[in-house]
């Protein structure tokens, strides 16, 4: 293996949840030169059986999923540079995460995002690697614009009604083998070497390993017609999230400290650092990170929750 190659390499991995977290820890050890590390969220207590970078501790203290993993990893390998980003991806930020990466590695939680990394890396030309887990079962696929074919030639438009790690569970060792497929992937794309061409389908419960042939579509809408409807949306100011919670990105800057003097005497405050404000009012919990970016806990209804959000935060 090539360690020099793999030294002055960049990746980023989207997601640090079940995946991210594996992924992570493999090209940290495989001694990948900079990863960049993009999620939204903190660790939370019920992850723990699959994220295996995150303790008891991380939850406790509800450190954002990216500079726990950074802590981590930088203990693992402290030659390499761990970048971590604490943001939700979107169509406003995603070329800027990804545009010097040799290569994008996926590992989040839903199609939204993965065709709008898509869409982002045919564009711009980089190669990236599709993962994805729920239940017992998994699937991977490489995908090198211009080249092989793309997510929309394998899959359609997402659904609502799609099972989710929340409604389903997720098995830890069927994590484990997708972060791995990924990961080995990763370093032959970074080393170019020659890849698996088809996609790979596991249920590791009942035995199943099934390699899939995705043909590449003339009339794709990405990477055939070049039309990225994913990448060229408008930002979703309010989204509904798994885990019964709500996120608001505000139209206008917040500043915690201030917000944090302004609340403290009416809510009850359970978090406020230079990463973000966390507190409660009746049954929802509130967290807004530095960028004002807001999750409410508690709550499934986007009205109530921007009702709530222009009540105690602002419009």
């Amino acid at each position: 293996m090539d360690k020099k190659k793999l030294l002055s390499s960049k990746i980023a991995i989207i997601g640090c949840g079940a995946l991210g977290t594996h992924i992570a820890n493999n090209m940290a050890r495989a001694g990948v030169g900079r990863i960049i590390i993009v999620d939204r969220d903190f660790v939370e207590i019920d992850n723990l059986q699959r994220q295996i970078l995150f303790d008891e501790e991380d939850a406790v203290k509800r450190i954002p999923k990216v500079m726990a993993a950074k802590k981590k990893l930088k203990k693992i390998n402290s030659e390499i540079e761990i970048i971590p980003i604490i943001e939700d991806v979107n169509p406003s930020n995603i070329e800027d995460i990804i545009k010097d990466v040799d290569l994008v590695i996926d590992a989040t939680d839903n199609l939204e995002t993965r065709f709008l990394i898509n869409d982002a890396c045919i564009k711009n030309d980089i190669p990236w690697i599709y993962g994805a887990v729920i239940g017992t079962e998994g699937m991977s696929m490489n995908i090198l614009p211009g080249k092989t074919a793309c997510l929309r030639c394998l899959l359609q438009m997402p659904t609502s009604f799609l099972p989710t790690c929340e409604t389903e569970g997720v098995l830890n060792t069927a994590v484990a083998i997708i972060a791995s497929i990924e990961s080995t992937e990763a370093i032959k794309i970074l080393l170019n070497k020659k890849i698996r061409e088809e996609a790979i389908y596991i249920d590791i419960w009942n035995s199943i390993w099934l390699p899939i042939k995705v043909e590449k579509k003339k009339d794709c809408i990405a990477c055939g017609k070049r039309e990225f409807e994913f990448l060229n949306g408008k930002v979703t100011q309010v989204k509904t999230l798994c885990g019964n919670a709500v996120q608001i990105n505000p139209t206008k800057e917040i500043l915690l400290k201030d917000l944090y003097n302004r609340l403290k005497e009416i809510v009850d405050v359970i978090d406020f650092n230079e990463y973000f404000l966390r507190f409660k009012i009746n049954d929802y919990e509130f967290t807004v990170f530095k960028n004002g970016r807001t999750i409410i806990k508690g709550c499934n209804d986007e009205k109530l929750a921007k009702s709530l959000f222009s009540k105690y935060i602002g419009s």
